[in-house]
Protein backbone atom coordinates (compact mmCIF):
# COMPACT_ATOMS: atom_id res chain seq x y z
CA UNK A 1 0.00 0.00 0.00
CA UNK A 2 1.67 3.63 -0.93
CA UNK A 3 2.37 5.60 2.04
CA UNK A 4 -0.42 8.23 2.82
CA UNK A 5 -0.30 11.88 1.97
CA UNK A 6 -1.46 14.00 4.98
CA UNK A 7 -1.46 17.46 2.83
CA UNK A 8 -3.04 17.63 -0.52
CA UNK A 9 -3.06 20.69 -2.73
CA UNK A 10 -6.83 22.33 -1.89
CA UNK A 11 -6.38 23.82 -5.93
CA UNK A 12 -4.54 23.78 -9.05
CA UNK A 13 -1.70 26.36 -9.55
CA UNK A 14 0.62 27.69 -12.11
CA UNK A 15 3.78 29.31 -12.35
CA UNK A 16 2.24 32.22 -13.56
CA UNK A 17 -0.23 31.78 -10.49
CA UNK A 18 3.05 31.74 -8.37
CA UNK A 19 4.01 35.01 -9.85
CA UNK A 20 0.99 36.81 -9.77
CA UNK A 21 -0.12 36.08 -6.37
CA UNK A 22 3.33 36.61 -4.69
CA UNK A 23 4.35 39.68 -7.04
CA UNK A 24 7.59 37.88 -8.09
CA UNK A 25 8.97 38.38 -11.65
CA UNK A 26 8.59 35.33 -13.99
CA UNK A 27 11.68 35.54 -16.32
CA UNK A 28 10.70 32.79 -18.79
CA UNK A 29 6.98 33.71 -19.67
CA UNK A 30 6.91 30.33 -21.78
CA UNK A 31 6.91 28.26 -18.65
CA UNK A 32 3.73 30.31 -16.70
CA UNK A 33 1.06 27.31 -17.91
CA UNK A 34 3.38 24.93 -15.79
CA UNK A 35 1.62 23.26 -12.74
CA UNK A 36 3.21 22.79 -8.98
CA UNK A 37 1.62 20.56 -7.07
CA UNK A 38 4.52 19.89 -4.23
CA UNK A 39 6.37 21.78 -2.10
CA UNK A 40 9.60 20.67 -1.66
CA UNK A 41 13.47 21.21 -0.58
CA UNK A 42 15.93 21.61 -3.19
CA UNK A 43 17.38 17.90 -2.04
CA UNK A 44 13.57 16.28 -2.39
CA UNK A 45 12.87 18.17 -5.26
CA UNK A 46 11.10 16.99 -8.52
CA UNK A 47 9.73 18.45 -11.66
CA UNK A 48 6.01 19.21 -10.48
CA UNK A 49 7.50 20.95 -7.19
CA UNK A 50 8.24 24.78 -6.19
CA UNK A 51 11.66 25.23 -4.24
CA UNK A 52 13.18 28.38 -2.93
CA UNK A 53 16.81 29.27 -2.79
CA UNK A 54 17.52 32.29 -0.33
CA UNK A 55 21.03 33.74 -1.01
CA UNK A 56 23.90 32.77 -3.24
CA UNK A 57 25.65 30.34 -0.07
CA UNK A 58 22.37 27.87 -1.43
CA UNK A 59 23.11 28.63 -4.83
CA UNK A 60 25.59 25.62 -5.72
CA UNK A 61 22.94 23.02 -4.62
CA UNK A 62 20.91 24.29 -7.84
CA UNK A 63 23.10 22.27 -9.80
CA UNK A 64 21.26 19.38 -11.50
CA UNK A 65 18.15 19.82 -9.21
CA UNK A 66 15.15 18.69 -10.80
CA UNK A 67 12.05 21.19 -9.91
CA UNK A 68 8.85 23.20 -11.67
CA UNK A 69 9.92 26.84 -10.57
CA UNK A 70 12.40 28.19 -8.22
CA UNK A 71 11.57 31.36 -5.92
CA UNK A 72 15.17 33.19 -5.52
CA UNK A 73 16.48 37.12 -5.74
CA UNK A 74 17.84 38.22 -8.76
CA UNK A 75 21.51 37.57 -7.51
CA UNK A 76 20.57 33.71 -8.12
CA UNK A 77 18.54 33.55 -10.89
CA UNK A 78 21.84 32.87 -13.06
CA UNK A 79 22.48 30.20 -11.51
CA UNK A 80 19.28 28.22 -12.09
CA UNK A 81 19.02 25.42 -14.70
CA UNK A 82 17.76 26.50 -17.85
CA UNK A 83 14.69 24.50 -17.95
CA UNK A 84 13.45 25.47 -14.46
CA UNK A 85 11.34 28.46 -13.74
CA UNK A 86 12.56 31.19 -12.30
CA UNK A 87 10.59 33.51 -10.04
CA UNK A 88 12.35 36.37 -9.04
CA UNK A 89 11.45 37.51 -5.46
CA UNK A 90 13.07 39.77 -2.84
CA UNK A 91 12.02 37.75 0.05
CA UNK A 92 11.59 33.99 -1.81
CA UNK A 93 11.13 32.43 1.82
CA UNK A 94 8.35 34.80 2.77
CA UNK A 95 6.74 34.36 -0.94
CA UNK A 96 7.15 30.27 -0.57
CA UNK A 97 5.71 30.46 2.81
CA UNK A 98 2.64 32.38 0.98
CA UNK A 99 2.47 29.58 -1.56
CA UNK A 100 2.47 26.86 0.95
CA UNK A 101 -0.42 27.93 3.03
CA UNK A 102 -2.57 28.84 -0.22
CA UNK A 103 -1.83 25.26 -1.22
CA UNK A 104 -2.34 23.74 1.99
CA UNK A 105 -4.67 25.80 4.42
CA UNK A 106 -4.88 22.73 6.53
CA UNK A 107 -1.30 22.71 7.78
CA UNK A 108 -1.34 26.07 9.28
CA UNK A 109 -5.12 26.40 10.12
CA UNK A 110 -6.06 22.73 11.70
CA UNK A 111 -8.99 20.69 10.80
CA UNK A 112 -11.24 18.76 13.18
CA UNK A 113 -9.21 14.98 13.34
CA UNK A 114 -12.63 13.30 13.56
CA UNK A 115 -13.73 14.96 10.02
CA UNK A 116 -16.49 16.91 12.40
CA UNK A 117 -18.44 19.96 12.68
CA UNK A 118 -21.54 21.60 15.04
CA UNK A 119 -21.57 20.29 18.42
CA UNK A 120 -21.06 16.75 18.92
CA UNK A 121 -23.38 14.70 20.36
CA UNK A 122 -20.52 12.82 22.49
CA UNK A 123 -19.45 16.77 24.09
CA UNK A 124 -20.32 17.22 27.25
CA UNK A 125 -21.43 20.74 28.00
CA UNK A 126 -22.97 22.53 30.81
CA UNK A 127 -26.26 23.73 30.31
CA UNK A 128 -25.07 27.29 30.86
CA UNK A 129 -22.22 27.36 28.14
CA UNK A 130 -22.97 29.54 25.52
CA UNK A 131 -21.61 28.13 22.16
CA UNK A 132 -21.76 30.12 19.05
CA UNK A 133 -22.95 29.01 16.05
CA UNK A 134 -20.53 28.13 13.53
CA UNK A 135 -18.35 26.46 16.78
CA UNK A 136 -17.27 23.05 16.33
CA UNK A 137 -16.89 20.99 19.50
CA UNK A 138 -15.93 17.53 19.20
CA UNK A 139 -16.80 14.42 21.26
CA UNK A 140 -15.01 13.76 24.52
CA UNK A 141 -14.55 17.24 24.63
CA UNK A 142 -15.55 18.69 28.44
CA UNK A 143 -17.12 22.45 28.36
CA UNK A 144 -18.04 23.86 31.81
CA UNK A 145 -20.33 26.15 33.33
CA UNK A 146 -21.01 29.53 32.15
CA UNK A 147 -17.88 29.00 29.56
CA UNK A 148 -18.21 30.96 26.03
CA UNK A 149 -16.59 29.92 23.03
CA UNK A 150 -17.42 31.93 19.41
CA UNK A 151 -17.65 31.31 15.96
CA UNK A 152 -15.40 29.38 13.97
CA UNK A 153 -13.85 28.22 16.77
CA UNK A 154 -12.29 24.77 17.05
CA UNK A 155 -12.56 22.46 20.38
CA UNK A 156 -11.30 19.20 19.72
CA UNK A 157 -11.72 15.59 21.50
CA UNK A 158 -10.75 15.36 25.11
CA UNK A 159 -10.18 19.53 25.45
CA UNK A 160 -11.38 20.48 28.61
CA UNK A 161 -12.55 24.23 29.65
CA UNK A 162 -12.89 25.31 33.46
CA UNK A 163 -15.84 27.18 34.47
CA UNK A 164 -16.38 31.29 33.45
CA UNK A 165 -13.37 30.90 30.81
CA UNK A 166 -14.17 32.66 27.48
CA UNK A 167 -12.59 31.87 23.98
CA UNK A 168 -12.85 34.02 21.12
CA UNK A 169 -13.78 33.42 17.63
CA UNK A 170 -12.14 31.34 14.76
CA UNK A 171 -9.52 29.68 17.33
CA UNK A 172 -8.28 26.81 18.01
CA UNK A 173 -8.18 23.96 21.05
CA UNK A 174 -6.01 20.87 20.29
CA UNK A 175 -7.04 17.64 21.74
CA UNK A 176 -5.67 17.28 25.13
CA UNK A 177 -5.56 21.01 26.37
CA UNK A 178 -6.91 22.05 29.53
CA UNK A 179 -7.97 25.47 30.42
CA UNK A 180 -9.23 27.72 33.45
CA UNK A 181 -9.23 30.67 34.54
CA UNK A 182 -8.69 31.82 31.44
CA UNK A 183 -9.63 34.93 28.77
CA UNK A 184 -8.89 33.35 25.14
CA UNK A 185 -8.80 36.05 22.49
CA UNK A 186 -9.07 35.44 18.38
CA UNK A 187 -7.41 33.20 16.09
CA UNK A 188 -5.65 31.61 18.96
CA UNK A 189 -4.02 28.04 18.42
CA UNK A 190 -3.36 26.15 21.56
CA UNK A 191 -1.72 22.92 20.36
CA UNK A 192 -1.76 19.42 21.93
CA UNK A 193 -1.29 19.07 25.59
CA UNK A 194 -1.30 22.95 25.97
CA UNK A 195 -1.78 24.22 29.73
CA UNK A 196 -3.72 27.07 30.25
CA UNK A 197 -4.25 28.60 33.73
CA UNK A 198 -3.45 26.25 36.69
CA UNK A 199 -2.38 27.45 39.79
CA UNK A 200 1.49 29.38 39.89
CA UNK A 201 4.15 27.91 42.08
CA UNK A 202 3.88 29.60 44.83
CA UNK A 203 4.88 28.61 49.07
CA UNK A 204 5.38 30.01 52.26
CA UNK A 205 6.96 28.90 55.18
CA UNK A 206 4.62 27.76 57.69
CA UNK A 207 4.75 25.95 61.44
CA UNK A 208 3.88 22.66 59.26
CA UNK A 209 6.32 23.33 56.25
CA UNK A 210 5.56 25.13 53.04
CA UNK A 211 2.41 26.46 52.91
CA UNK A 212 0.29 27.06 49.73
CA UNK A 213 0.14 31.16 48.34
CA UNK A 214 -3.90 31.43 46.69
CA UNK A 215 -3.51 31.88 43.45
CA UNK A 216 -6.31 34.22 42.15
CA UNK A 217 -5.44 35.89 39.22
CA UNK A 218 -5.87 34.96 35.15
CA UNK A 219 -4.62 33.96 32.31
CA UNK A 220 -5.55 36.66 29.42
CA UNK A 221 -4.37 35.35 25.66
CA UNK A 222 -4.73 38.06 23.46
CA UNK A 223 -5.62 37.99 19.52
CA UNK A 224 -3.24 35.73 16.80
CA UNK A 225 -1.39 34.04 19.66
CA UNK A 226 0.38 30.43 18.94
CA UNK A 227 1.29 28.00 21.70
CA UNK A 228 3.46 24.55 21.13
CA UNK A 229 2.82 21.62 22.09
CA UNK A 230 3.08 20.60 26.13
CA UNK A 231 3.75 24.14 27.05
CA UNK A 232 2.15 25.63 30.29
CA UNK A 233 1.07 29.09 31.65
CA UNK A 234 0.60 29.71 34.84
CA UNK A 235 -2.61 32.20 36.06
CA UNK A 236 -1.29 34.77 38.19
CA UNK A 237 -1.77 35.21 41.94
CA UNK A 238 -3.30 38.59 42.33
CA UNK A 239 -3.01 39.99 38.67
CA UNK A 240 -2.93 38.37 35.71
CA UNK A 241 -0.49 36.69 33.55
CA UNK A 242 -0.99 37.94 29.72
CA UNK A 243 0.39 36.80 26.72
CA UNK A 244 -0.11 40.20 24.11
CA UNK A 245 -0.92 40.15 20.49
CA UNK A 246 0.34 37.91 17.97
CA UNK A 247 2.82 36.37 19.94
CA UNK A 248 4.31 33.17 18.95
CA UNK A 249 5.45 30.15 21.51
CA UNK A 250 7.39 27.26 21.15
CA UNK A 251 7.14 23.41 22.59
CA UNK A 252 7.65 22.47 25.96
CA UNK A 253 8.11 26.33 27.58
CA UNK A 254 6.96 27.39 31.31
CA UNK A 255 5.63 31.07 31.58
CA UNK A 256 5.06 30.90 35.85
CA UNK A 257 2.48 33.24 37.47
CA UNK A 258 1.85 36.77 36.98
CA UNK A 259 4.39 36.78 33.62
CA UNK A 260 3.45 39.46 30.97
CA UNK A 261 4.92 38.99 27.78
CA UNK A 262 4.49 41.66 25.03
CA UNK A 263 3.01 41.41 21.33
CA UNK A 264 4.40 39.79 18.44
CA UNK A 265 7.60 38.38 20.43
CA UNK A 266 9.09 34.42 19.68
CA UNK A 267 9.59 31.99 22.20
CA UNK A 268 11.63 28.86 21.53
CA UNK A 269 11.37 25.78 23.20
CA UNK A 270 12.08 24.57 26.45
CA UNK A 271 12.24 28.24 27.49
CA UNK A 272 11.28 29.32 31.20
CA UNK A 273 10.07 32.18 32.64
CA UNK A 274 9.77 32.78 36.08
CA UNK A 275 7.64 34.58 38.24
CA UNK A 276 6.54 38.49 37.48
CA UNK A 277 8.83 38.76 34.59
CA UNK A 278 7.81 41.60 31.75
CA UNK A 279 8.60 41.27 28.47
CA UNK A 280 8.39 43.94 25.82
CA UNK A 281 7.38 43.20 22.32
CA UNK A 282 8.56 41.85 19.70
CA UNK A 283 11.91 40.08 21.54
CA UNK A 284 13.17 36.74 20.97
CA UNK A 285 14.09 34.09 23.05
CA UNK A 286 16.09 31.41 22.12
CA UNK A 287 15.97 27.85 23.03
CA UNK A 288 16.60 27.10 26.44
CA UNK A 289 16.76 30.66 27.98
CA UNK A 290 16.35 30.95 31.68
CA UNK A 291 14.85 34.40 33.24
CA UNK A 292 14.87 34.69 36.93
CA UNK A 293 12.10 36.33 38.81
CA UNK A 294 11.09 39.68 38.88
CA UNK A 295 12.87 41.06 35.94
CA UNK A 296 12.22 43.59 32.76
CA UNK A 297 13.26 42.79 29.35
CA UNK A 298 12.77 45.18 26.95
CA UNK A 299 11.13 45.50 23.91
CA UNK A 300 13.22 44.12 20.31
CA UNK A 301 16.04 42.28 22.96
CA UNK A 302 17.48 38.88 21.27
CA UNK A 303 18.67 36.48 23.88
CA UNK A 304 20.63 33.74 22.49
CA UNK A 305 19.70 30.11 23.18
CA UNK A 306 20.47 28.20 26.63
CA UNK A 307 21.35 31.55 28.21
CA UNK A 308 20.70 32.16 31.74
CA UNK A 309 19.57 36.02 32.74
CA UNK A 310 20.02 37.25 35.80
CA UNK A 311 19.31 40.79 35.02
CA UNK A 312 16.85 43.00 33.58
CA UNK A 313 17.61 43.96 29.90
CA UNK A 314 16.95 47.29 28.10
CA UNK A 315 15.32 47.85 24.38
CA UNK A 316 17.17 46.56 21.41
CA UNK A 317 19.97 44.76 23.21
CA UNK A 318 21.20 41.53 22.39
CA UNK A 319 22.59 39.06 25.15
CA UNK A 320 24.21 35.32 25.84
CA UNK A 321 25.84 33.22 28.38
CA UNK A 322 25.57 32.19 31.65
CA UNK A 323 24.76 34.62 33.57
CA UNK A 324 23.82 36.60 30.09
CA UNK A 325 25.28 39.29 29.20
CA UNK A 326 25.73 41.86 26.35
CA UNK A 327 26.32 39.60 23.43
CA UNK A 328 30.16 41.34 22.40
CA UNK A 329 30.96 41.39 26.43
CA UNK A 330 30.15 37.71 26.16
CA UNK A 331 32.04 37.07 23.02
CA UNK A 332 35.32 38.83 24.48
CA UNK A 333 34.80 36.22 27.52
CA UNK A 334 34.60 33.66 25.75
CA UNK A 335 37.52 34.47 23.60
CA UNK A 336 39.77 35.38 27.22
CA UNK A 337 38.95 31.84 28.24
CA UNK A 338 40.11 30.38 25.21
CA UNK A 339 43.64 32.47 24.77
CA UNK A 340 43.93 31.72 28.58
CA UNK A 341 43.52 27.91 27.46
CA UNK A 342 45.61 28.52 24.68
CA UNK A 343 48.59 29.61 26.60
CA UNK A 344 48.69 27.17 29.50
CA UNK A 345 48.81 24.68 26.53
CA UNK A 346 51.59 26.41 25.31
CA UNK A 347 53.39 26.28 28.39
CA UNK A 348 53.19 23.02 28.84
CA UNK A 349 54.35 22.32 25.69
CA UNK A 350 57.42 24.16 26.03
CA UNK A 351 58.15 21.86 29.80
Amino acid sequence: MADPLFFTPSREITIGDIADFTGAKLLNRSLASRSVIRLASINDASADSLIFVDGRKNAESLAGVKAAGVLCPESVADTVPFDIAVLVSANPQRDFASIGRLLFPSSVRPKSWLGETGISDGAIIHPSAVIEEGATVEAGAVIGKGVTIGSGTLVAATAVIGENCQIGRDSYIAPGVSIQCAFIGNRVSLHPGVRIGQDGFGYVPGPAGLEKMPQLGRVIIQDDVEIGANTTIDRGALSDTVIGEGTKIDNLVQIAHNVRIGRFCVIAAHCGISGSCVIGDQTMLGGRVGLADHLNIGSRVQVAAASGVMNDIPDGERWGGIPARPIKQWFRDIANIRSIGKSRKEQSSDE
